[in-house]
This record gives C-alpha cells, sequence and structure tokens, in this order.
C-alpha cells in the first residue's frame, strides 16, 4: 500500500528515500539475512527476498514493518523485515481501524456499527 506524503514526513530523514531511511532498511535486511522475519501469524516465515514465497508463489520484495505502527522511529527493536504478506496480514487491522476512522471523519452521523 502506497505511503502518504503526509505519513512519508513522519519516517527518518523525512522519507523512504532518505539517507537515513535507506541505512536503517539496509541494516534491517542484513540482520534478517534477506529473509522475512515472520510475524505472530506467521511466525517461521523466511522467505527470501527476490525469490518465489513459498506460500503464495509470489516474487518477494522485502519491506520494513513498524511493529507498533508508529513510523517515526528508527529502533530496530520495534521493526522487522516483511514479505508482502507478512506486512499485510500485520497491518491489516490497523487499516481497517484507520477506515473506520476515515469514513466517520467524512460522515460523522453514521454509527460505527455501519462498519462492522
Amino acid at each position: 500500500m502506497p505511503i502518504s506524503a503526509e505519513r512519508m514526513k513522519l519516517y527518518p530523514g523525512g522519507s523512504i528515500k532518505s539517507k537515513e531511511w535507506l541505512g536503517f532498511r539496509a541494516s534491517i535486511i542484513e540482520r534478517a539475512e534477506n529473509r522475512c522475519e515472520g510475524t505472530p501469524q506467521h511466525p517461521h516465515c523466511r522467505a527470501e527476498n527476490g525469490q518465489a514465497h513459498p506460500e503464495t508463489g509470489g516474487k518477494v520484495v522485502l519491506t520494513i514493518a513498524h511493529m507498533d505502527h508508529d513510523e517515526s522511529h528508527a529502533d530496530p527493536d520495534r521493526c522487522r523485515a516483511l514479505c508482502q504478506r507478512c506486512h499485510n496480514k500485520w497491518d491489516a487491522p490497523h487499516r481497517k481501524v484507520n477506515a473506520a476512522r476515515t469514513r466517520r471523519s467524512k460522515s460523522p452521523q453514521l454509527d460505527m456499527e455501519d462498519f462492522v
């Protein structure tokens, strides 16, 4: 999922293309030995960057996940290298809450039950 310009500013260096972020990203990928580090949903996932995912068959592109959903830090203890499957499944509940919040702000008369 693309990162909005507003959220991009939260990243160290102000962008995922900044020298600070790229260096941090490289250190996490190195720590992970170029493989997915897994999540509680898929703790044993070790899909290898650039290879076919053993479960989905798609080409793996490792991303850096802020496991606490706070993009403003570069704390290696709070980030992991994740494949697309793991990252999307990890972020899904967080995205659902954010989407509901966005819908409520655009239509305050709607009740939360409309989105469950």
